[in-house]
């Protein structure tokens, strides 16, 4: 029984979904929005929020934390741009957006964007 177990594994093992929730995040920062599926983006969602949390404070040690879970481009676009947009907001970074199904497989779709 799965009793109080949080978070999605989607197939994979740790390290893999560790990797994979790297990119999709790196991904979201650099470009803005992105389409996926809704179970990845809201596992995903936790992820891009407390990074921009901890950044947007300016702190250099939690820059650096940061850095451990994204690429040189991304953080620097992270501290620059996206972080310093969301020095008066307390939280909320990300927006959801249901899209429908995909066809091929039947899973549900959304649009997942930085407010």
């Amino acid at each position: 029984m799965r009793h109080k177990n949080k978070g999605r594994k989607f197939g994979l093992k740790r390290n893999q979904r560790r990797a994979f929730l790297k990119s999709l995040a790196a991904n979201l920062i650099l470009k803005g929005k992105i389409k996926t599926t809704q179970a990845r983006a809201k596992e995903m969602r936790t992820m891009v929020e407390r990074l921009i949390t901890q950044t947007k404070t300016g702190e250099l040690s939690k820059v650096r934390l940061a850095g451990r879970l994204l690429s040189k481009n991304a953080l620097s676009h992270l501290v620059k741009n996206v972080a310093t947009n969301y020095k008066d907001r307390q939280g909320g970074y990300t927006r959801i957006t249901k899209l429908g199904r995909r066809s091929s497989d039947s899973a549900s779709m959304v649009i997942i964007e930085l407010v």
